[in-house]
């Protein structure tokens, strides 16, 4: 369902976000959730599109320490087969047994080797071993010079430990509605400064038919923060000047667009700026909803408890009845 252009534009002003307003040109929605863009690059080849050193920061955990013990298990079978074809026989102190055993025993010579370890049970002779085994050394030493710099990397990168609802909601606010997305950080950060933003996104028809997307900037009650320690709801009222003036319930659910939400803050423990992003999409805010707070004061030692799995509480709530006079 496409609204008609005159609907929304007359009570707010339409934004160039440098989107584009081509809505037949979009595939879905324009970010995901995770705050991740939509998008799928076309056009060169694989690793032309590719930035290994942004995606091995960005991987999650595991798949990093899976992806450095691949490469290290894979590097060291390598020079295992090479040293066996140079002939093990080179290798001094290898024990002597099975072809398995002899295999297995240039395998640990190849880790001792690529980690400079050399413990000097064995060691190369000849010209050729030596000069594979020197080569297998420098391997060693600028991988993990590699490694260590991606690690650092990981754990020094600022990034904004916040965590936004699952769902919007259009909740009651003083005499009216309006449309509220809950936020909170959830590390033992500081964050301070905050300002958050919102832009929404919907598709419309113009007198002659034609479909495009229209931008807004919704104004909010509050853009921005001192400090972010606990849950932040933005709320953007739905006053007659907002786009979203009107809208009923079916017009959610059925409507295409997008809520794009941004927030920035300054993180005191990385002493810089950090970002976080987000997207609802008409269908994922609930409309006669409202969030449940998420703390309350513990007597028994004097504080605030912020309890983090009530992030996605709400409640129903009646929503009073507007028009478009």
């Amino acid at each position: 369902m496409a609204f008609n252009k005159k609907i929304v534009s007359d009570r707010a002003k339409t934004i160039n976000t440098g989107f584009g307003t081509n809505a037949s040109n979009y595939g879905g929605r324009l970010l995901n959730q995770d705050g991740t863009p939509n998008i799928e690059k076309r056009g060169l080849g694989y690793f032309s599109r590719l930035s290994w050193f942004h995606s091995m920061l960005s991987i999650s955990g595991w798949r990093f320490f899976l992806i450095i013990l691949f490469f290290y298990i894979f590097v060291n079978l390598l020079f295992t087969i090479i040293y066996y074809c140079i002939g093990v026989e080179h290798l001094i102190g290898l024990k002597t047994g099975s072809e398995s055993e002899k295999l297995m025993e240039a395998f640990f010579f190849s880790t001792q080797t690529y980690t400079t370890v050399g413990y000097g049970r064995i060691s190369p002779s000849g010209l050729l071993m030596n000069a594979v085994s020197s080569f297998h050394a420098l391997i060693g030493l600028l991988s993990f010079a590699v490694a260590t710099g991606l690690m650092y990397g990981r754990f020094s990168r600022p990034k904004a430990f916040i965590k936004f609802a699952e769902n919007a909601v259009i909740a009651p606010y003083k005499e009216i509605s309006a449309l509220m997305i809950r936020l909170t950080p959830y590390k033992n950060t500081t964050l301070t400064d905050a300002e958050s933003k919102m832009t929404l996104v919907i598709m419309t028809d113009d007198e002659d038919g034609k479909t495009s997307n229209q931008f807004f900037t919704l104004d909010l009650e509050l853009s921005s923060i001192n400090a972010l320690t606990l849950s932040w709801t933005v709320v953007h009222p739905i006053a007659k000047e907002s786009p979203l003036y009107g809208f009923t319930k079916e017009d959610f659910a059925n409507a295409k667009g997008e809520v794009i939400v941004f927030v920035k803050a300054f993180d005191d423990m990385f002493s810089n700026t950090v970002i976080a992003r987000t997207s609802y999409t008409l269908q994922e805010i609930i409309y006669g909803s409202k969030f449940v707070p998420m703390f309350h004061r513990d007597n028994e030692k004097d504080t605030t408890v912020l309890d983090l799995d009530k992030l996605n509480a709400m409640q129903k709530a009646s929503i009073p009845d507007t028009s478009f006079n």
